[in-house]
């Protein structure tokens, strides 16, 4: 035990991503989203028009995860789904869904500069350098 409460980085990660997701979500909840949402809206911002299995590989998560944040974000009318393309449904951005991620940039920009606060420069870097290689791949049900 002494070992995994030494060395676990699965904890470690779990303590970090805990406190940041908190910083972010008390900034941003005025507007009535949470962090989640808006991550996963920005990867859909970024994609411009991508499949359920595009966008769930782009933002590392599994399938019933992402069908259930998708589902409250079309219920808010904060993204489309296209009608279907052969088997595939691109789902974009509505423009109440690009109005929010302007309106929620300061507030987002206050959470980033108070995360940054909190982990330094050495550990914005670190954890930037290490985000940024993870390759992407299908996650498991």
């Amino acid at each position: 035990m002494a070992e995994v409460t030494r060395d676990c980085l699965l904890t470690r990660t779990r303590r970090i991503s805990r406190v940041i997701t908190s910083l972010y979500d008390a900034a941003i909840r005025p507007l009535g989203i949470n962090s989640t949402q808006v991550s996963l809206l920005v990867t859909i911002a970024k994609l411009g028009g991508a499949s359920r299995a595009e966008i769930g590989r782009a933002n590392y998560q599994e399938r019933s995860t992402l069908t259930r944040n998708l589902a409250l974000l079309l219920k808010d009318g904060w993204i489309e789904e296209l009608a279907a393309e052969g088997r595939s449904r691109p789902i974009i951005l509505s423009e109440a869904g690009r109005k929010l991620l302007v309106t929620a940039a300061p507030a987002w920009r206050a959470a980033q500069e108070e995360a940054h606060k909190l982990l330094g420069d050495q550990g914005v870097a670190a954890l930037i350098g290490v985000a940024d290689n993870l390759p992407i791949h299908e996650l498991a049900d």
